[in-house]
């Protein structure tokens, strides 16, 4: 005689199911200490008189500051197009079969990036004293130096011309991470270096390329400050005049980093959104954005989306 049992009960098929996260009370605990110490030093630097912050209020948004800013922007954006173009231009002579391309572009790179940027702005300035006149050896033609290297020139050409030495070497890194085999096929097909270089090779390069690329354009604008050593009227120059008149160096200083620091978060974002439309296709998923990951650290459960579980 055989006994029979009652079956049990199985789980309707539309019936959700979650995964619960592990307990991690640590990583509470250390973002408690932070936040605490975060709170601490806000609270000091709010109440700490010495900051003048009326003086911050007053000069924040002062004419000359926002002109100021203007010229660190338009510095930023011409310097860095200098950079990347004839930084594409010496990192394709660096990997150039002639000897001689290659040995020049190695030059200009190893003697921009061997000296520093204000002893080159210094240089630039200063270039009346070594060439008075400037005729680029064609005969009838004179120029006076004086009149044409001006301190936005000489910052121009300084920053420009050593941002190019360190973009070379990024973009030639971007270049040498695709596989060779994509320009030999491309020589197979009988399209040109110059074709395969522009079509094939550098649309796979960026992913390479932009991020250093971004992070070399938010260095650059704060690099932009030292030309306020030859006197250019940008952001640190700006609140440098108005301090030498009230005396109030700290609020100004102040001013001049809460302004730094607005446009390079600004960049920054810029820059994540950047790098994830050039990550598509490379990686498996996209790098979640910041919304993305603050629902991702509150969330509790996470929805089980396999077989049995409702999407």
């Amino acid at each position: 005689m055989t006994l029979m049992t009652e079956p049990k009960k199985t789980a309707a098929l539309g019936d959700e199911y979650s995964i619960v996260k592990a307990r991690h009370p640590g990583r509470w605990l250390s973002a408690a200490v932070i936040l605490f110490l975060g709170l601490l030093l806000a609270r000091s630097v709010v109440t700490n008189p010495n900051f003048g912050w009326e003086t911050v209020g007053m000069y924040i948004r002062d004419v000359s500051i926002v002109r100021g800013i203007g010229i660190t922007l338009e510095l930023t954006a011409i310097c860095m197009l200098i950079g990347i173009v004839l930084g594409v231009v010496l990192a394709v002579m660096r990997i150039s079969a002639n000897p001689v391309v290659r040995t020049a572009a190695f030059a200009y790179v190893n003697f921009f990036r061997g000296t520093p940027v204000l002893v080159q702005l210094l240089f630039w300035y200063n270039l009346a004293a070594l060439y008075p006149s400037i005729t680029f050896g064609i005969p009838g033609v004179d120029l006076d130096a004086n009149a044409i290297i001006t301190p936005l020139t000489a910052a121009i050409l300084g920053l420009g011309l050593n941002q190019a030495a360190y973009m070379s070497e990024i973009v030639r890194a971007g270049i040498l991470s695709v596989e060779h085999g994509q320009s030999e096929a491309a020589g197979a097909l009988g399209i040109n270096r110059l074709q395969t270089m522009r079509r094939i090779i550098l649309p796979q390069a960026m992913r390479v390329i932009i991020p250093p690329t971004g992070n070399e354009t938010i260095g650059m604008l704060k690099t932009t400050a030292l030309v306020s050593v030859i006197s250019v009227p940008e952001l640190l120059y700006s609140a440098q005049v108005i301090y030498a008149r009230n005396f109030e160096t700290i609020p100004l200083l102040m001013v001049a980093s809460i302004w730094y620091i607005v446009v390079t978060s600004i960049l920054s974002v810029g820059q994540f959104y950047l790098e994830r439309h050039y990550a598509k296709g490379g990686q498996r998923s996209l790098p979640p954005t910041p919304w993305q990951q603050l629902k991702r650290f509150v969330r509790v459960h996470d929805p089980l989306t396999g077989k049995g579980a409702r999407k």
